[in-house]
């Protein structure tokens, strides 16, 4: 009886719906975690990049969902700090770990409808995809 629950370890995290692109707000969400803490990880975290559109409005894709869950787990439930955890991501390559979990997607237009087809739309979407290849 000794072992110490913690109220974040209680919360059933919601499945991933299949998406493209989910807002901060749906992250939130999804992850278990306030915005604030969210935009606090971008800082901390180089492997969390979402791609910024009007406004810089975050849009997060399924393998940086997949990447926020990995951080709420190590952080609030194997109790590792912010340096132990940005290390153990870094030593473990977390973005072959989360390709390995991606589910298969349905075929869906990569273009949002919200954005017209541009040169940094595309830029963006490149560098996305250059950061899921390393």
């Amino acid at each position: 009886m000794n072992e110490r629950i913690s109220k974040t370890e209680l919360i059933a995290l919601p499945p991933i719906p299949a998406k493209r692109y989910f807002t901060i707000g749906e992250v939130s969400e999804l992850c278990g975690v306030k915005p604030h803490v969210l935009r606090y990880w971008e800082q901390e975290f180089s492997q969390l990049k979402p791609v910024k559109r009007r406004g810089n409005r975050r849009y997060y894709q399924h393998h940086e969902v997949l990447l926020i869950r990995r951080i709420r787990e190590l952080l609030y439930e194997q109790g590792f700090t912010i340096s132990g955890a940005r290390n153990k991501l870094d030593s473990r390559g977390a973005s072959h770990a989360i390709l390995d979990e991606l589910p298969e997607l349905p075929a869906v237009p990569v273009v949002p409808q919200e954005a017209p087809l541009d040169r940094v739309w595309i830029r963006n979407e490149l560098i996305a995809i250059l950061n899921l290849l390393k």
